[in-house]
């Protein structure tokens, strides 16, 4: 049967590689069998129907706008078809077609969106030479057949290769801020955009097969995501796991395997300091829903010891501002009001809140204990003024919900964390950190220091900031399923700011 399906496909071929109008192909003997097929084909039609189908194909879609150029582009040549040979249907049909009925669910996609239904039945149609039983027009199947077989291969390649949607358009067109009359960016990675020509020159090549199957990611993650999808039969459970082994398709800046870093994942509401051959987790509070914490990749550069906190001017304008001229309110958290162009401190009780509320005035809280940073903070680059901190309320660590802070992230470990971001410091230089830290110190020298300085009326500076040389990368990530670094064991998370839901819904191939 497969002999039959050739002969009419080697005149397809010849039909389109020679531009004739119609193919007299084989020798007469040859052609006897399959006269009233082979002689339906025709080229006029064919270049008529692959016109057509561009023609409504005018879906707002790259991967149909790559594939559609690609036919554009060829189709004033003898050689518009992809998938035809003068050997008949090319064998990578058949490859694609199975290769995307085994691997597109365990990717956790919709085999509906590569339209493989329709593939599968047209091929079959074409092996079984069925066009008459089933009603079919040999010209209007087989261009169809071509152009759905590449959009299937450069959907899935580029797909797996870069991800099936863009967080950053998506995730930062989330929260509208009037004040500032714009968008929250919310994601501030930077993301490889797709390569589209890339994957269209593999469509091309004669190793496509090949390409194809090297597209999907080699992320240890994205591995175990998928391990555990293929043994979960529930629904919402392989929706979950669908949508976070979409996050490891994204082209950024992820954590390296025996990289030392800090990773943090807002979901799990945990931060872990990771090194080769150890892990310390701790517990974090991060942003509320409406002053979200943003994913970014950055590196610490340095650690301050009672910092001063300078207050951002939203806080100041929507919290503190209420307050004004209240000096008891200023002294109870001890705030202080500095007019920024000439130094000078002011009295709380003669600033209004027009003056709070100008930008003209920076107002702060000393460090030590009660500061809203805690005793220490750790310092990275960003875009949003956010960095990790102490707290000096201990107990939010205990809520099973912890979206409290205006985007900065609270630590519970800031001591363990200090010494994981400064391995190489000396006894008594740890010693000068934990007395600054009003923490009880571990050696005699230690213990004489506190001694000797007991009734000191102001407290212990021992040890004011440090940088950290080389500097330590940081990663601030969102998934809701992942595996811990400390175990290996994929655990499963709340969704805090319903990223999950706005993937999913923005996820053109999607798993049902």
């Amino acid at each position: 049967m497969r002999r039959k399906t050739n002969i009419i496909i080697i005149t397809l071929a010849s039909l389109i590689f020679m531009g004739c109008e119609r193919v007299f192909g084989p020798t007469e003997a040859d052609l006897s069998a399959f006269r009233e097929y082979v002689y339906r084909i025709d080229s006029l039609q064919l270049r008529t129907q692959f016109g057509q189908i561009m023609n409504d194909d005018t879906t707002h879609d790259d991967v149909r706008a790559a594939v559609r150029q690609c036919y554009m582009d060829r189709i004033g040549t003898n050689h518009f078809s992809l998938w035809l040979t003068r050997m008949g249907i090319d064998n990578d049909a058949d490859a694609l077609l199975a290769w995307l009925q085994r691997e597109v669910p365990a990717a956790g996609l919709d085999p509906k969106a590569f339209r493989l239904e329709e593939i599968a039945q047209d091929l079959n149609v074409v092996h079984l030479l069925a066009f008459d039983s089933l009603g079919i027009d040999i010209n209007t199947l087989l261009p169809r057949l071509d152009y759905n077989l590449s959009q299937a291969y450069v959907r899935y390649a580029v797909g797996q290769r870069y991800g099936f949607v863009n967080p950053s358009k998506l995730l930062n067109q989330l929260d509208y801020n009037q004040e500032s009359n714009g968008f929250m960016r919310l994601f501030d990675y930077e993301v490889t955009a797709p390569e589209y020509t890339e994957v269209v020159h593999h469509l091309l090549a004669d190793d496509r097969m090949g390409y194809l199957r090297q597209s999907s990611p080699n992320d240890s993650v994205y591995m175990k995501l998928q391990t555990r999808l293929s043994t979960s039969t529930d629904a919402a459970e392989r929706r979950k796991l669908a949508v976070n082994m979409e996050r490891c398709r994204w082209q950024l800046k992820k954590p390296l395997a025996n990289e030392r870093m800090v990773l943090v994942n807002l979901p799990s509401q945990q931060l872990w300091c990771v090194c080769p051959d150890s892990v310390i987790n701790m517990r974090i509070c991060f942003g509320k829903t409406r002053t979200k914490t943003p994913l970014l990749q950055s590196n610490i550069t340095r650690i301050e010891v009672n910092p001063d906190w300078i207050i951002t001017p939203n806080i100041i304008k929507n919290e503190v501002s209420v307050h004004a001229g209240d000096s008891a309110y200023f002294a109870r958290n001890r705030y202080y009001i500095v007019d920024m162009s000439s130094g000078d401190t002011l009295n709380p009780t003669h600033v209004s809140v027009n003056q709070l509320q100008s930008g003209r005035l920076r107002v702060g809280q000393r460090g030590g204990a009660g500061n809203s940073l805690g005793r220490i903070v750790f310092r990275f680059p960003n875009n949003f003024s956010v960095y990790l901190h102490d707290t000096s309320n201990r107990g939010a660590f205990d809520l099973a919900q912890r979206t409290l802070s205006h985007g900065c992230i609270r630590v519970q470990k800031p001591f363990d964390l200090a010494l994981f971001a400064l391995p190489e410091l000396e006894e008594w230089d740890v010693e000068r950190l934990r007395l600054s830290m009003d923490i009880k110190p571990e050696t005699e020298k230690g213990l004489q220091y506190l001694e000797e300085h007991r009734n000191d009326p102001r407290p212990l500076r021992l040890f004011n900031q440090h940088a950290i040389s080389p500097t330590l990368p940081l990663y601030i990530v969102y998934y809701t399923v992942y595996p811990n670094p400390e175990t290996g064991i994929v655990e499963y998370w709340s969704d805090p700011y319903g990223y999950d839901s706005v993937i999913a819904n923005a996820h053109p191939c999607l798993l049902r």
